[in-house]
C-alpha cells in the first residue's frame, strides 16, 4: 500500500478512536438520570394517552408527578384506585377523586329544534359552526354530527336516531374530550352523584328560545322559586338556572317546569 494512503488510513483509524473515546466519556459524564419513580408510574396508568390531565399522553403525566410535584387526582380514566397507587408510590397521602361523567345539555333533537338550513358538508360540528354557526336556529343547540363521538377513546358515546350524542354512563371514564371537541358546550362532566342537571345552554330569553326549540330554558324562574325549591339551592344566571350537585329537594321543581328541559339521572 502506498506509504501516504497508509499513513493517511492509520491517521483516520486514530481520530475515529479518539472521538469515540471522547462521546463515550461524555455520553457517561453528561448522563441524565432519570427518577425510576417515572417508569413506576407509567406502568400502573391506564396507558390510554386521552390527555384528559392535561399532559401528553400518560409518560407526559408521569414525569410532570414527579418532577413539578403535579397532583396525584388528575387521571380520570384510572380513578381512585390509580390515586393510592400513585400516592403509594410518591410517598403522599391518596386524595379523594370526585368521579365524573359526562351529560349531554341540550335536548333539541331534529323533532324538537328548528333548523336554518340543510348541512350537507363534511361530518363534523368543528366545520360546520363555521357556517353561520352550523344549521340549528339554537346558536347554541347541538350540531349533532357526532363529533364528540368520534373522538371518545373509550367508545362511551354514540349518536341517537334523533340527532343527538348519547352516554353510556358505565363506560364513560370522564376524561373530559368529548367536552373540549363541542364547539357548542353542550357536553359537561358533573359528579357522578349529581341527580338533576339541564339539558339546555342556551341564554337567550324566553320568547326566543321557544320560536326555536320546544324543550328549551325558558328563563321563567320556576325552579328557583322557593316555594318549589325550599332549600333555595337553584339559582339563575343570564336566564339559566344554576343546579349545584347537591340539589336533593328537585321533584315538585322538575315536575314544574313548563319546557321539561331537566333531566333527571339513575343515581
Amino acid at each position: 500500500m502506498n506509504p501516504v494512503l497508509l499513513a493517511s488510513v492509520i491517521g483516520l483509524g486514530g481520530l475515529g478512536i479518539t472521538f469515540g473515546a471522547i462521546l463515550a466519556f461524555a455520553a457517561k459524564k453528561l448522563a441524565v438520570e432519570v427518577d425510576p419513580r417515572i417508569e413506576q408510574l407509567e406502568e400502573i396508568l391506564p396507558g390510554a394517552n386521552c390527555g384528559a390531565c392535561g399532559y401528553p399522553g400518560c409518560a407526559g403525566y408521569a414525569e410532570a408527578v414527579v418532577t413539578k410535584d403535579e397532583k396525584i387526582t388528575l387521571c380520570s380514566p384510572g380513578g381512585q384506585e390509580t390515586v393510592e397507587k400513585i400516592a403509594r408510590i410518591m410517598g403522599k397521602e391518596a386524595e379523594e377523586m370526585i368521579p365524573m361523567v359526562a351529560v349531554v345539555r341540550c335536548g333539541g333533537s331534529v323533532d324538537k329544534a328548528k333548523s336554518k338550513y340543510i348541512y350537507e358538508g363534511i361530518e363534523d360540528c368543528n366545520v360546520a359552526n363555521l357556517l353561520s354557526g352550523g344549521s340549528k336556529a339554537c346558536e347554541y343547540g347541538c350540531l349533532g354530527l357526532g363529533t364528540c363521538v368520534k373522538a371518545c377513546p373509550y367508545d362511551a358515546m354514540a349518536m341517537r336516531d334523533d340527532g343527538l350524542p348519547m352516554v353510556f354512563e358505565d363506560k364513560c371514564t370522564g376524561c373530559g374530550i368529548c367536552v373540549e371537541v363541542c364547539p357548542k358546550g353542550i357536553m359537561e362532566l358533573i359528579p357522578r352523584t349529581q341527580k338533576v342537571y339541564v339539558a339546555c345552554v342556551s341564554r337567550d330569553r324566553g320568547k326566543d328560545v321557544k320560536a326555536v326549540c320546544s324543550v328549551g330554558c325558558t328563563g321563567c324562574t320556576l325552579c328557583a322559586n322557593p316555594k318549589f325549591t325550599p332549600s333555595g339551592k337553584v339559582k339563575m344566571d343570564n336566564n339559566l338556572p344554576v343546579v349545584p350537585p347537591d340539589w336533593e329537594d328537585y321533584e315538585t321543581a322538575v315536575a314544574k317546569c313548563p319546557a321539561k328541559c331537566f333531566v333527571v339521572r339513575d343515581v
